[in-house]
Formats: C-alpha cells, structure tokens, sequence
C-alpha cells in the first residue's frame, strides 16, 4: 500500500507517471521471470527439511472439542488482543538488539517455547508461516504486486536447550526458509502426495512491522487529504472471519517501539474463554523469558518455564496444604498408649480370634 500511495502522491504533484515501462522492472515482468527460474535448489530443500515431519496430524492444543472428518470449517471465529507493555517489549528488543538477532526470530522462538509448552511437550512444531511482503530481491521493493506467500516453518527443539540456544535454531531455520520462499505452497504439497490433509496450515504464526499513523489514518496526497471509508459486516462483536485453527500475529510499532500480539482461533474447537486462558498463559511466557533476561538467567532449560498462572499456584498450594495442626506436641506412639491406659484402662484396645485385651 505505501509503494502506492508514494506513486499516487509522485503523480498527483508533478503530473507525472513516476515509472517509465520500457525500462523499469514490472510485476509482469517478474511474474514471467518467475516462472522460468530454475526449482531444483528450493525443491530439494524443502524436500529435505520436511523429511520424517507428520505434516497430517494437528498439534495436541487445548481444544474444547474436535472437528470430524467430514465436518466443515464454519469460518467462524474468536481473536484476542493484548499490548505487551513497554517494559517486556524493552527487555526483548535489547536483547534482540544485543545479541544481533532480529526481533522477528525473537518472537517466533517464544511461540515455539509456547507451543511445546502448550502441547505438552511436543518438540518436533511444524507450522504455516504467512509472508505478507516476500520481496527477497531489492529490484523487488518498488513494484505493486502481490508478494505473499505461506511457508511451513519446521522447528524440532531439545527441552534442555536454553533460550538462546533455541533462538540460534529458531534464526537459522528462518533463514534458511526464507531464502526458498519463491517456491509456490502449492509445490511443497504436491511433494507429499499420500497427505490428504495437511494440518500444519492449521496453526500459523506471522510478524507484522508497520507504522502506524495516529491521525485517524488520515494519508495526504499532495495537498489533499484522503480518509479510508468504513464498512461493516454483520457478525457478532466477539467473532471474526478464521481461516485457520489457531494463529498467532505478532506486532512492532515502529513509533512506538512497541510489541503488541493478537491470537485467533476458530470457534469451532474453542471457546471464547480458552483463547483468553491461553493468551494469559502466553503473556506468562513472556513474563518470566524477561525475567530470565534481567536475572542473567538466559542458559535456564526451556523446559523449566511454566504455563501455570499465579491463581492456579495459589489453588494447587491450598490444595496440597494438607497440614493439620493438633493441641498437644507430637510424641511417641508408646506415649499415646500409655496416655489411652491412663485415660480409658478398661476399654478394649485389641480384638483377634474372640480374644482381646484391654488397655
């Protein structure tokens, strides 16, 4: 959208078309490029870092119920939403920053610490990871066109790795993934013909950069003022349209240098209050990765971090408390009986075979 509105506004101020077509590249034109260029080198890859993934079977998430087989996906569905805060969105993006790690592999890290958290453990996360700007190349930037793409992004992590160690794995396989992301999904599919469904484009996970403007989205062009018009869909105030199981949409305001995150989820597995257990949870994670960044405590197993919240503790505490206090110091057993004699000489104290003895 901004390379456009910077064409518009070039246009509009100088009554100029600001590309001449005979000598700059065209969407056409890479659209044509793109299909002659050779596959070998992204097919083999992604063949290979899928080898041996369950590309069919779902991650074990908290559902509240299940879709059948030949049920339909309703499409119906329920987001929740939640700004980090200044404080943890400064802890993260110092050590991104400190550590020469962007902020996106940052957050992909802590989402597959979720998620292996979430699932109980599951340590092999394959998930569909949406490229909303894939211009790889810079001759790419200035053209309109659609540039977006879904990638599985495939994480298989050791639960004694420390969060660093992860973040190191988590940069390299995005990397990595992100060199072949021209290669169409549909190809990636068509490599895997005995999969009839492919439930890691269930779960997704994409990171957003943006600017926002803070002038009731007010856009100039030249002079003159544009203003986005309002629309509506009737759907409840608490749903939205899903595409997916769950997803989770990470968010940096440059203006603000802030994180913000939205978490979606169809509401034909959750409830509305599972989606914003969970988000508690995530914000937990969250919680306490900064905590280990500030205490020094970085090399801490990522095993060791915990989904349960503070007034789950407190339950689990009262619970266990199993403490009962009693009037008198806690003495022998001998004593106890010599006390029962004193007390109650003549009651029985054993019974065997019609037999029996008093104290």
């Amino acid at each position: 959208m901004n390379i456009f509105l910077h064409d518009l506004n070039q246009a509009y101020t100088t009554s100029q078309l600001p590309n001449n077509d005979n000598t700059n590249l065209r969407y056409l034109d890479y659209a044509a490029i793109e299909q002659q260029m050779s596959m070998t080198g992204a097919s083999m890859f992604w063949l290979d870092i899928l080898h041996g993934c369950k590309l069919d079977q779902p991650l074990s998430l908290p559902f509240d119920r299940y879709r059948l087989s030949n049920q339909h996906r309703t499409g119906c569905g329920t987001s929740v939403s939640f700004d980090i805060g200044q404080d943890l969105s400064h802890d993260f993006l110092i050590h991104a920053s400190s550590n020469n790690i962007s902020i996106e592999h940052l957050t992909f890290a802590i989402y597959f610490i979720f998620l292996f958290k979430l699932t109980n453990g599951q340590t092999d996360v394959c998930l569909a990871m949406n490229i909303n700007n894939n211009r790889y190349r810079d001759e790419l930037k200035s053209i309109i066109g659609l540039f977006e793409n879904v990638i599985p992004l495939r994480c298989q992590l050791d639960p004694h790795w420390s969060f660093h160690q992860l973040l190191e794995h988590v940069r390299e396989i995005t990397t990595n993934s992100m060199k072949y992301s021209y290669f169409p999904l549909q190809h990636i599919l068509n490599q895997h013909p005995h999969i009839s469904k492919h439930a890691f484009l269930d779960t997704s996970l994409e990171f957003i950069s943006c600017i926002k403007n803070n002038d009731n989205n007010t856009i100039m062009i030249g002079d003159s003022q544009l203003v986005p018009g309002s629309f509506s869909i009737n759907i409840n105030k608490d749903e939205i349209l899903s595409v997916s199981d769950f997803s989770l949409s990470m968010h940096h305001d440059l203006n603000m240098n802030q994180l913000s995150c939205t978490i979606n989820a169809s509401l034909d597995l959750f409830n509305r209050d599972t989606v914003e257990k969970i988000s508690q949870r995530f914000h937990s994670i969250l919680n306490q990765l900064s905590a280990s960044i500030i205490e020094s405590r970085i090399n801490r197993p990522i095993y060791e971090l915990s989904l349960i919240l503070s007034n789950e503790q407190y339950l689990m505490q009262s619970l266990n408390n199993t403490q009962a206090s009693f009037s008198s110091s806690t003495t022998c057993i001998h004593h106890e009986f010599v006390c029962q004699v004193m007390k109650h000489p003549q009651k029985l104290a054993v019974e065997l075979d019609e037999q029996s003895l008093t104290y």
